[in-house]
């Protein structure tokens, strides 16, 4: 039966959002359970249909150019940020996704409301390439949400950049994703057989279709009727006519913060480094379950169901994150200085000179060199200035795509012992070709000492990380590993040192990566085929709309459909 509007209260208490000093919110409520939902008529849902959308590119197409072989790290798929109650609310919301731009780099997008109208603005690119002054003069009002964006489910194309708006019966919705739905197909394809026509291939637009089908009164308890349903990882921002809501998973697999200006505006980002730079006092973490929503009656809170023991990303320590920020209460750049620590206790070497792969193995190359007594020096310079395109020379260059990025410092390197520091070894590749740029480079010896235990699944909860058949360490024992990337010794940091170093907060915490056991079986719904990671589908077409997702229940939609025609016939 549908959920009614009085099945669940609202928290009691609520802090109301002023131009004075911040308040502190009430901690969460009690988590709240509803009735079974049963489902409407198929969606009507038009995306953009009531707003006012802007579209932008960055100035040099990608296609123009040939593709480097870009680093192998896993990367983060995205960044959301969201405000209310400041006038300013596009400008600091800009600022804020710069703040994360990290975490993607492929588009970006911001919705504002003005006058009850939500109005877009999205582009390919940058933060940088996508807004300047005259387009946030086209964003006015005091509400808003962002998102920066590398996909991990969806082309990477101009119509999957988010944040997403759609026009419904009840009024326009905007939303911004980051995770990764392991249920989408199956959600996707249910859908499709109750007449909702997608726009997109993104996992994200299966939830405004939720939305706009649930019964479920008012709009804060159509999202949880929406979520409800949903497997996987989202921390999700949500923007209406007048409100701001935000939610996180029961698991809480990404981050999502809450703080305050001193207007009193409330601001949701995926990492406290935004709100750093928008003087945004951090206030505390969106629980895993929780539903927070802001309007002129203040902040409320309520819970999505009971949630399970929460399990949070361990890679945002160990790269994804800013080692400046505070993720799921910990400082990033204390747990990757750890770190390096235990490697330096656990894995010692002979060595004359610690240096990082930058930017994510410094921290923990500092904590090497700390703990071993070794001094830490630059050995390799990072270049800021190359994007993911480049014109090669005709005559091909060794190692062209690492060279681009780094430079090794023959002054440091020439004649030494050298232990180099990275945050993980993916496929292999990258690490090998790093190892030869210093040998070049004159090093005597290279040590590679990684912040982190080997990986040997892939993610599905909003990583873009190889197929497993993919992963070195999934296919060759550490030895192995050494002798295929060519140093003089390899060690990992183990699995059980990385839990001790946890302590009782160790449970908490997502591994998947390093064992191989999902908090959320991705089963059917999900599958990673070889070669997905290095597609990054700017030039591909719709007949690839599904990307890696496999929706096997779409095979039996299928024999539906025929043992309905042969019944007809």
């Amino acid at each position: 039966m549908a959920m009614a509007a009085t099945t669940a209260p609202i928290s009691s208490s609520v802090s109301r959002p002023t131009r004075g000093h911040p308040t502190p919110p009430p901690p969460p409520p009690p988590c709240f359970s509803f009735l079974p939902k049963t489902h409407t008529k198929p969606s009507s849902l038009s995306l953009s249909s009531s707003s006012s959308s802007f579209t932008a590119h960055s100035h040099t197409p990608i296609s123009s150019f040939f593709e480097y072989e870009d680093d192998e790290k896993p990367r983060e798929e995205c960044g959301v940020v969201g405000i209310y109650g400041d006038p300013e609310a596009s400008r600091l919301c800009y600022l804020a996704l710069h703040a994360l731009q990290h975490r993607g780099q492929e588009g970006a997008g911001i919705v504002c409301v003005h006058d009850n109208l939500l109005q877009s603005i999205t582009g390919v690119g940058l933060v940088s390439e996508v807004f300047n002054q005259s387009k946030l003069d086209q964003l006015p009002g005091d509400l808003a949400i962002g998102h920066v964006r590398y996909s991990t489910a969806g082309q990477s194309m101009l119509k999957n950049v988010q944040p997403f708006v759609a026009g419904y019966r009840f009024g326009s919705v905007g939303v911004a994703h980051n995770g990764n739905l392991v249920n989408y197909g199956a959600l996707r394809a249910m859908l499709e057989d109750n007449g909702s026509i997608f726009n997109t291939s993104s996992d994200t637009e299966v939830v405004l279709h939720l939305i706009a089908i649930s019964k479920a009164r008012p709009f804060l308890l159509r999202i949880v009727d929406a979520c409800e349903q949903l497997k996987g990882a989202y921390s999700m921002v949500f923007v209406t006519q007048d409100k701001l809501v935000a939610v996180r998973d029961p698991h809480g697999f990404r981050p999502l913060v809450m703080g305050r200006r001193s207007n009193g505006s409330v601001v949701f980002a995926s990492e406290t480094c935004a709100l750093d730079l928008i003087e945004a006092t951090y206030e505390r973490e969106v629980d895993p379950g929780e539903v927070v929503v802001v309007d002129k009656d203040g902040v409320q809170s309520l819970c999505l169901m009971a949630h399970p023991e929460p399990k949070q990303c361990i890679f945002e320590h160990i790269y994804f994150s800013l080692p400046n920020s505070v993720v799921f209460g910990r400082s990033v750049y204390e747990s990757r200085r750890v770190f390096g620590e235990i490697l330096a206790t656990e894995a010692p070497v002979d060595c004359d000179v610690v240096i990082a792969v930058p930017d994510s193995g410094v921290v923990a190359a500092l904590g090497y060199a700390a703990k071993a007594g070794v001094p830490f020096q630059q050995g390799l310079i990072r270049s800021h200035y190359v994007g993911r395109t480049f014109i090669e020379p005709s005559q091909k260059i060794r190692d062209f795509g690492v060279k681009l990025k780094l430079s090794p410092v023959r002054a440091v390197l020439e004649g030494k012992r050298v232990v180099v520091v990275d945050d993980s070894i993916v496929r292999g590749t990258t690490s090998s070709k790093i190892v030869r740029l210093l040998k070049e480079a004159g090093a005597k010896e290279v040590h590679m000492r990684i912040a982190s235990p080997p990986i040997i699944g892939s993610c599905y909860y909003g990583v873009d990380t190889p197929s497993s058949e993919e992963l070195i360490s999934n296919r060759m024992k550490v030895e192995e590993i050494r002798e295929f990337i060519g140093c003089d010794s390899l060690a990992f940091l183990p699995f059980d040192s990385l839990q001790g170093m946890l302590g009782t907060q160790a449970p908490n915490f997502c591994y998947a990566c390093f064992t191989g056991n999902y908090p959320v079986e991705p089963r059917e719904d999900k599958v990673k085929r070889v070669g997905d990671f290095v597609d990054d589908g700017m030039t591909g077409n719709f007949d690839s709309i599904d990307g890696a997702w496999i929706p096997a229940n779409r095979i039996h939609k299928h024999e539906r459909d025929n043992e309905f025609e042969g019944s007809v016939l």
